[in-house]
C-alpha cells in the first residue's frame, strides 16, 4: 500500500511517523511546499520508506500528480483545501481521508460527492480527527449495539496537565480554529429537535480521574455529521472540556468584540483587525512548548436493546508521549486518521462513496488498532430492565 500524506505540518508529520511503523504500508510520500523542513523530519526517523515531494496545494496540476502516486491520500492540510482534495481524489481514482472542517459546511459539500466517488470505486471519509472523528466512530459503534438510540452525549478536551492562570489552557491545535469553535453557533438535538445554541454556554461540571472536577460547555463543530446520521434521537450534544472558569473568561473576550472577525479599528492611520491582534497575542501566552498536554474524552450512548435500557460509555485519557515528544492531541488525531487510512487501503473498509466516520469505520477494530498504538479507549456498559405493562 502506498500512502500520500498532504501537508508536513504537525499533524502530517505525526501521520507519517505512524504510517512508517505499519508493515503493510510500503511507501509514504510526504508532500509539502516546504520540502527542507519535511526532509529534516524524515531524516530524524532514519527511514527509507518516506519520500519527501514538493507540493503547492493551490496548484491543481501539482496536487493531481502528487495524489496519483498513492493508493490512499491522507489530507493534513488546512480545511480550506478539503473539498479540492476530495474532488481531485475522485478524478485520479485514489481513496482519501481528511481531518474535517465544519466552517463553511466543507464536510457537507464533500458528502454530496458520494455518487461520483462510488462511480470511480473511490472511498472518501472526512472528519477523522478527534472531535469530529474519534467521537463519531465511538458514537457509531455504541449506536450499532442498540435497537433504538435515545441519547448521545459527547465530551472532549485538550488541556495542559499543569494549568497556568488566567486561562488555564495551552494551544494544542490551530488557535484560529479554537476561536472559530468558541464563536460559531453549536448544532445540537434537544427534545427531538435540531437546534442551535450559543457556544461557550451550557456550562456543566465533569469529573475525570487525575484531573478532578472540570467544566464542559457547548462549542461548534463537534456534532458534525452526527445530527444527520442520527436525526431521530431525543438528545445529541457535544461539549468541550476545560478547567473551571475558562469559558467565562473567553466569553468576556467575545462580549467585548475581541473575537469578532468584522471588528476593525484604526491605529496610527492603519486599519487593524482586532481578532488577528488578539489571536497573535494569545499565541505567545498559550504556547505549549515542552509542557505536557492531555486529551480527555467521554462518549455516552443510551438507548434500548431487547427491552432493556442500555448505556455504552467510552472514555479516553492520554498524555504527551515522552519518547517521541508527540503531544496528546497530535497522538490521538494522527493515530485516528492513520488507522482509518490503512483500513481503507488494506480492504478492511470496502464500501465506495463518501461516508461519515460513524457510518463506515468498524468500532471494534478501531479500538483494537488504537490500543496497539498505546491509545487505550475504555468501554463500559450499564443496563436496567424496562418494565412493560
Amino acid at each position: 500500500m502506498k500512502v500520500v500524506v498532504l501537508g508536513a505540518g504537525l499533524m502530517g508529520k505525526e501521520v507519517a511517523r505512524d504510517l512508517n511503523s505499519i508493515e503493510n504500508v510500503e511507501k509514504i510520500y510526504l508532500a509539502d511546499i516546504d520540502t527542507n523542513a519535511a526532509q529534516q523530519f524524515v531524516d530524524s526517523l532514519s527511514t527509507s520508506k518516506i519520500e519527501v515531494v514538493s507540493l503547492n496545494a493551490k496548484n491543481e496540476d501539482e496536487l493531481r500528480n502528487v495524489m496519483a502516486k498513492g493508493d490512499v491520500a491522507v489530507n493534513a492540510l488546512f480545511y480550506e483545501f478539503n473539498e479540492r482534495v476530495a474532488k481531485t481524489a475522485i478524478e485520479v481514482g485514489v481513496h482519501s481521508v481528511d481531518l474535517g472542517g465544519h466552517i463553511g459546511e466543507v464536510t457537507e459539500h464533500i458528502l454530496t460527492l458520494h455518487e461520483e466517488a462510488k462511480a470511480k470505486n473511490v472511498t472518501l471519509i472526512p472528519d477523522l480527527g478527534v472531535a469530529p472523528g474519534m467521537i463519531n466512530i465511538l458514537a457509531g459503534y455504541g449506536a450499532s449495539k442498540l435497537d433504538t438510540i435515545e441519547s448521545i452525549k459527547l465530551y472532549v478536551g485538550g488541556i495542559p496537565t499543569k494549568p497556568e492562570p488566567p486561562l488555564n489552557y495551552t494551544q494544542v491545535f490551530s488557535l484560529e480554529g479554537v476561536i472559530d469553535h468558541y464563536t460559531e453557533p453549536a448544532k445540537i438535538i434537544k427534545d427531538g429537535k435540531l437546534t442551535e445554541v450559543k457556544s461557550l454556554s451550557g456550562i456543566e461540571p465533569i469529573y475525570f480521574d487525575q484531573f478532578g472536577v472540570l467544566e464542559a460547555f457547548y462549542t461548534s463543530g463537534g456534532t458534525s455529521t452526527l445530527t444527520n446520521t442520527f436525526p431521530h434521537v431525543k438528545n445529541l450534544e457535544y461539549k468541550t472540556i476545560r478547567y473551571k472558569g475558562h469559558a467565562e473568561k473567553f466569553q468576556l473576550l467575545a462580549d467585548l468584540g475581541f473575537l469578532d472577525k468584522g471588528n476593525k479599528v484604526e491605529v496610527d492611520g492603519n486599519e487593524v483587525a482586532v481578532r488577528d491582534v488578539v489571536r497573535e497575542a494569545l499565541k505567545k501566552k498559550l504556547s505549549l512548548g515542552d509542557k505536557e498536554d492531555a486529551v480527555l474524552l467521554r462518549v455516552i450512548v443510551s438507548g434500548e436493546k431487547s427491552d432493556e435500557q442500555l448505556t455504552y460509555e467510552y472514555e479516553l485519557t492520554i498524555k504527551r508521549d515522552e519518547k517521541t515528544t508527540m503531544t496528546a492531541m497530535a497522538r490521538a488525531t494522527a493515530c485516528t486518521i492513520a488507522t482509518v487510512a490503512v483500513m481503507v487501503g488494506s480492504g478492511v473498509i470496502t464500501e465506495h462513496g463518501v461516508y461519515p466516520p460513524e457510518s463506515i469505520v468498524p468500532g471494534d477494530e478501531y479500538i483494537e488498532k488504537m490500543a496497539k498504538r498505546g491509545v487505550m479507549i475504555k468501554e463500559t456498559s450499564h443496563r436496567s430492565t424496562i418494565v412493560k405493562w
